[in-house]
């Protein structure tokens, strides 16, 4: 009998201890979803225009989340072509936005938490970097303050991410074209007394301090700083990723050579380690409309590529259910850190068809600079 009891409790034990660590499932509903339009494949072959946006930790399963919540309608679902890419830094099998950040802006693997630069510190040549050799101009356009990783991967260089100060204090001499982001408080009151804001003024920049200030700005010789860290949430902040890319694309276009952009949709990343299924959803269909309204531009001019992809997975997302026709999903996240899962490359414009297929995310960057010339 004691031993028919033991086994009872053991085995409540395991019962118990089994539903303590079931999924915990969160569940959101899009209120208000927005319409996706047909954009016509492009028919061109030249090149003269890319626009790399990067949705920092996105993966296929926000990306399906995300449809379902706009009852089953992407902008993404424009693209004209679709792959896969691995992600792994030299030292790591699960990479960070430096690193893998550092892949796409460079062609080259590196080591977590490098920014910009190979495993032993030297400064690599970015995208950024051979658009303005090839006489083009080249800019950025993220929602996250401008020292974070992403954003320094294709501007600036550091072994280490952490050294924030040191990545901003290289900005002036980035030489760059067009810069919309957050982050102002890093740009002045520095340990180091330097006024970064000054300098770039001393190379030639028009700084702006203000979104709106920006709209009316007609160079694009300009460095739009509106925020002290990262810009505003998705709802308080509205189109304004898709309207400063626009911008920037507009201003950059007046070059006869054309242009490289990196708009990134950064706060993604921030939602999938926090967990939070409402803001991350919220994030990437904000994203996403930025895709549908970069498309939409690139459709107009003809020889514009649009590729989009990620530098990793974020919080280990899953979805597990929901209802297709209220924009209802349910989901799981089983992290609140990255993961070693591919991430997905969608093209759309000339030479689309050359992103299709498995291969490492440097190869994103060989592809690019093969199709612009460079």
């Amino acid at each position: 009998m004691k031993r028919n009891i033991l086994l009872t409790l053991a085995m409540a034990t395991i019962a118990v201890t089994a539903m303590a660590q079931r999924p915990k499932l969160q569940t959101y509903t899009h209120e208000k979803p927005y319409t996706v339009e047909t954009i016509k494949p492009t028919t061109g072959k030249k090149v003269k225009n890319v626009i790399l946006m990067i949705g920092d930790g996105m993966s296929l399963m926000h990306i399906q989340a995300a449809w379902t919540c706009n009852r089953g309608h992407l902008w993404l679902e424009n693209s004209m072509a679709t792959g896969l890419s691995e992600t792994p830094a030299t030292n790591r099998l699960v990479t960070d936005s430096g690193s893998g950040g550092t892949s796409l802006a460079t062609g080259h693997k590196t080591v977590y938490h490098a920014v910009g630069v190979d495993p032993l510190g030297k400064h690599l040549t970015t995208l950024c970097d051979l658009a303005k050799k090839a006489g083009k101009d080249a800019g950025i356009a993220v929602t996250c303050r401008l020292w974070d990783a992403t954003p320094c991967d294709f501007i600036s260089h550091n072994i280490d991410r952490d050294n924030e100060e040191e990545l901003v204090g290289l900005f002036p001499d980035c030489g760059i074209d067009y810069v919309f982001g957050g982050g102002a408080r890093k740009f002045v009151n520095r340990k180091d007394g330097r006024d970064i804001f000054k300098e770039l003024e001393g190379k030639g920049y028009k700084v702006l301090r203000s979104f709106d200030d920006l709209q009316n700005c007609n160079t694009s010789r300009v460095w739009c700083v509106p925020f002290e860290g990262d810009t505003p949430e998705p709802d308080d902040r509205g189109d304004m990723l898709a309207k400063a890319s626009l911008k920037g694309m507009d201003l950059m276009n007046k070059n006869k050579n054309g242009f490289f952009l990196m708009v990134e949709g950064s706060q993604l990343d921030d939602y999938g380690h926090w967990n939070q299924l409402d803001m991350l959803m919220k994030e990437t269909l904000d994203f996403d409309q930025t895709i549908g309204a970069v498309m939409k531009w690139a459709e107009q001019d003809g020889e514009t590529l649009v590729v989009v992809t990620a530098d990793h997975e974020t919080g280990g997302m899953t979805v597990h259910g929901g209802e297709l026709a209220e924009g209802k999903v349910t989901c799981h996240f089983s992290s609140t850190d990255h993961t070693g899962t591919m991430v997905p490359v969608y093209a759309y414009g000339p030479g689309s068809e050359l992103f299709t297929g498995f291969y490492s995310n440097t190869d994103v960057f060989w592809k690019i600079k093969y199709l612009m010339g460079m």
